[in-house]
């Protein structure tokens, strides 16, 4: 699933070609993708350009001018590609926005169907359920504001960072990554955090998510992004999917536990517990 450094990736590339740009056309080729708004709704961008493009945990934000907004979660597999303008959608294109001029169209691929679309007047979308439930941004925080959100938590760390209504954004990779390089073990409990141990993961937080997003995320199976470019973070993974493999900073091999349904990677010697 795309976390927030590919779905930041997105954003950006988006962003360089698309904003300022008049949408010619939108058509919805999927109906289930759309989730709140109407088909209807959705047409009337047409005419309008494109405002900005941000992002907000997971979930990637598209703005028109005139105060309309599209909402993605792109799940397991969703992703934007540029396309020949004029190109026909191919089977996995969910929606296609064509522009005036010579800008390419923009296409919505999944392939696995999962993926949402929220089509919505922008002012409504503080208070959209799916927004309004998530936490914190993890590069907006600052120290003081990350150590009173975990001050009284008792789950686990992995579980914690996992859970989109405190942090916004992190996924089971960067989770991994950012224990790793905090020293923290991912079955430890928050409780036991020393004042120490919470600002080194604050800091971890911020320099694996920001180094990820300077690499254009990372690419485990068919994620690349909007240019089809692949994610080159996947290269700096010190633990994720490196069961058997030697730990880079001790040489013992890293273990893999399911945690909370979800495969954990860490180090028992340098992530103690």
């Amino acid at each position: 699933m795309p976390e927030l450094p590919e779905v930041e990736t997105f954003a950006r590339t988006l962003a360089l070609r698309i904003v300022g740009k008049r949408v010619a056309s939108c058509r919805l080729i999927f109906r289930p993708l759309l989730k709140s708004g109407s088909p209807g709704l959705m047409r009337t961008v047409e005419g309008r350009r494109v405002a900005e493009l941000g992002r907000r945990g997971k979930y990637l934000l598209l703005h028109f001018e005139g105060g309309l907004s599209f909402i993605f979660h792109l799940k397991m597999t969703g992703q934007f590609r540029f396309v020949p303008k004029g190109s026909v959608a191919d089977k996995h294109s969910r929606l296609a926005l064509r522009f005036h001029g010579p800008t390419r169209d923009v296409h919505f691929r999944d392939v696995r169907k999962f993926g949402c679309l929220y089509a919505t007047p922008t002012e409504d979308i503080g208070s959209l359920p799916a927004l309004a439930a998530l936490g914190a941004e993890p590069l907006e925080v600052s120290s003081e504001e990350f150590r009173a959100l975990i001050r009284g938590r008792k789950g686990r760390l992995k579980s914690l960072l996992l859970n989109q209504a405190f942090l916004a954004g992190i996924g089971n990779i960067y989770a991994d990554e950012i224990l790793f390089r905090s020293s923290l073990h991912p079955m430890r409990s928050a409780a036991t955090l020393k004042p120490d141990d919470a600002r080194r993961l604050w800091q971890s937080i911020r320099a694996v998510l920001r180094a990820a997003i300077g690499s254009g995320g990372s690419s485990i199976r068919d994620y690349s992004d909007s240019d089809g470019r692949r994610g080159r973070f996947q290269r700096a993974h010190r633990v994720y999917g490196r069961q058997g493999e030697p730990c880079v900073r001790c040489g013992r091999p890293v273990e893999r536990r399911v945690i909370g349904g979800r495969s954990s990677f860490f180090c028992p010697r340098c992530q103690l517990i």
